[in-house]
């Protein structure tokens, strides 16, 4: 069993920064790629950042260079640190670790607003 849970989401103004964290636990063992997706209203999920094992970090070209993924492997936790955000930013972001499969989380509400 494993559980994948965010926290951080809130309320911020377009060019305001809000920081995502994701905390995994249950059965992992070893260091395990993780990351996030967001959703936005009336839109299908997609892929954000992957940060994996050994550090390597990966963005979605639309977020690249405003947002930046963090891990803390001694906790299984992940950070997501958005700064310079846009409307087009809101949703709901979700976290994930993949393991034998990709556990999410249920998910945190962001709400950039103009």
């Amino acid at each position: 069993q494993v559980q994948v849970v965010e926290s951080g989401g809130g309320l911020v103004q377009a060019g305001g920064s809000l920081r995502l964290s994701c905390a995994a636990s249950g059965s992992i063992f070893g260091t395990k790629n993780m990351g996030w997706h967001r959703q936005a209203p009336g839109k299908q999920r997609e892929w954000v950042t992957t940060i994996s094992s050994d550090g390597t970090t990966v963005y979605a070209d639309s977020v690249k260079g405003r947002f930046t993924i963090s891990r803390d492997n001694a906790k299984n936790t992940v950070y997501l640190e958005m700064n310079s955000l846009k409307p087009e930013d809101t949703g709901v972001y979700y976290c994930y670790i993949f393991i034998d499969r990709t556990y999410l989380g249920q998910g945190t509400q962001v709400t950039v607003s103009t």
